[in-house]
């Protein structure tokens, strides 16, 4: 089994039960990967992208426990912590587990993007929230114009929200 198998399956056991977070991480890492191969990240840089979607929310069950709340300050806050013995127990070191620890606690941050994995995990999170949080047109194009810098996370955004469903250009 590889790195981003045993990083997947350790995050599903961590989140057992709860069907809506494990729906999450899997949408988010299929963007992230779509879009990290569409803008052609080198091979670690991709590596390190995808294990960050499948543990970027990571930190929302301790937050549930210690404070009562999940908001995007205390994924990044606790996010970290409940990520790393995950990527221990994967052989993910030195700055690859730096890297993905960093981009854990920054993913909710947009002012701290410092690259293409940053700028890409944010656009593959943001790709999937407006759906489940059920965001209004205004919503959707102001937050397409605030983040998305990506030719392939913008296309996406524009193919899920930005265009009007036709039916009758399906037959």
């Amino acid at each position: 089994m590889g790195q981003l198998e045993t990083i997947c399956r350790a995050v599903l056991s961590y989140d057992q039960g709860d069907p809506k977070r494990i729906h999450h991480l899997l949408k988010v890492h299929a963007f992230a990967r779509i879009i990290g191969l569409g803008e052609g990240l080198d091979p670690q840089t991709l590596f390190r992208l995808e294990a960050a979607a499948y543990l970027h929310d990571i930190g929302i069950h301790q937050g549930e426990i210690r404070f009562g709340r999940n908001d995007g300050k205390i994924q990044e806050e606790l996010g970290p912590e409940a990520a790393r013995p995950i990527l221990e127990a994967a052989g993910v070191e030195g700055q690859d587990r730096e890297r993905i620890l960093w981009l854990i606690g920054h993913h909710h941050s947009y002012a701290s993007i410092d690259g293409p994995d940053a700028q890409i995990l944010a656009e593959a999170d943001m790709l999937v929230n407006p759906y489940e949080d059920g965001m209004d047109r205004k919503q959707d194009e102001a937050l397409f114009n605030r983040l998305f810098r990506t030719k392939t996370g913008r296309e996406l955004f524009t193919c899920l929200y930005l265009k009007e469903y036709d039916p009758s250009a399906k037959k």
